[in-house]
């Protein structure tokens, strides 16, 4: 079991289970939370206009990007909203899936983050965030290997 205080001296422990999974617990009465975006609907709908003009579209993750970007002049004055801006209403979240849980005072955690080296702890060394499952105590923190992505795999030359 991993002890942290945060800032206000509230306590919350880490308990790795036996899955893989870690238990976090402690008091999330003043929490924030958040979920993932989907970008989907609002992505194939810029293909589809895009396309129809003869014109190539943006990749995905730079379309993530320019939805939600704003334009400013030299001045920093708002000048207006993204070429990509008309598709931001198809945007929404998730919010059957947590990605993000924020106790007031800390700690901070978001998926993909490296628990051992959010905690500098060993006991959860090598853990990275997939995701978030609300239990009565706190959340049970699904986790994969920092290293799952180099397993063997059917490539040519293979990773040694």
């Amino acid at each position: 079991m991993f002890k942290y205080a945060n800032r206000y001296g509230d306590v919350y422990t880490f308990t790795k289970q036996e899955d893989g999974s870690v238990l976090w617990e402690g008091g999330f009465k003043y929490c924030r939370i958040g979920w993932p975006n989907v970008y989907k609907k609002a992505y194939q709908q810029y293909c589809k206009d895009v396309g129809s003009k003869g014109m190539l579209p943006m990749h995905i993750e730079d379309f993530k990007k320019d939805v939600h970007e704003m334009i400013y002049n030299e001045n920093h004055e708002y000048v207006g909203p993204s070429g990509c801006a008309q598709y931001s209403h198809l945007v929404y979240s998730d919010t059957n899936t947590i990605d993000m849980v924020d106790a007031s005072g800390g700690p901070y955690i978001s998926t993909h983050m490296n628990l051992g080296e959010r905690f500098d702890s060993e006991e959860l060394k090598g853990l990275c965030v997939s995701g978030f499952t609300p239990v009565e105590t706190g959340y049970l923190i699904s986790t994969y290997n920092e290293y799952d992505h180099l397993e063997d795999r059917d490539i040519i030359g293979g990773i040694i």
